[in-house]
């Protein structure tokens, strides 16, 4: 079944999800501590902020991808890096189910939609992995109170769509030069 699943993705498109997976690796050690200068005096998570930014790999790679479980296969790939790395967290072998829920949230968002490269899908898009990925951290991690997930859950759905919309204007460059036809 996976290497059905697999085959379904040209050595192009799998070069692609590779790419994104790479950058959201790469752009997370970056964007954290950034994010935490911002969250830090506010007892926010930081990665609630963060999180729409390299959250946008997903949505950015499924829509360059265009296939069904696209952003999965990105965020898999994503988790596999992360824990064998295991450099940039100390969450361990959970990294596992905090990475891939994003991208199935993103996956989940965008069978709703004919065409995932509009802004209105790629902004719920990045909503959706970012909230999920927040309240999965949360439950296993942090375990907030109600006041002040509520607040982060709602930094997080504004980080998300920011991210999913930055990935929209980048699809859509990408397209308006046909880079990828």
């Amino acid at each position: 079944m996976l290497k059905k699943f697999l085959n379904s993705f040209s050595v192009f498109q799998l070069v692609i999800i590779a790419l994104m997976a790479g950058l959201g690796v790469a752009t997370k050690p970056i964007i954290v501590p950034l994010a935490h200068m911002i969250t830090g005096p506010l007892y926010i998570p930081g990665g609630v902020i963060a999180g729409g930014f390299y959250m946008m790999w997903l949505v950015m790679g499924a829509g360059l991808v265009k296939k069904r479980g696209a952003a999965t296969l990105i965020a898999m790939v994503q988790a596999i890096m992360m824990v064998s790395l295991g450099i940039y967290g100390t969450h361990g072998i959970v990294s596992f189910f905090t990475y891939i829920i994003p991208g199935l949230a993103v996956d989940f968002v965008f069978v709703f939609f004919s065409d995932p490269t509009k802004a209105i899908p790629c902004f719920l898009a990045g909503i959706a992995a970012n909230i999920s990925g927040t309240f999965l951290v949360n439950i296993v991690f942090f375990r907030l109170p109600l006041i002040p997930l509520i607040l982060s859950l709602s930094s997080a759905s504004l980080s998300g769509g920011l991210g999913g919309l930055i990935s929209y204007s980048v699809i859509k460059q990408f397209e308006k030069f046909d880079i990828l036809d």
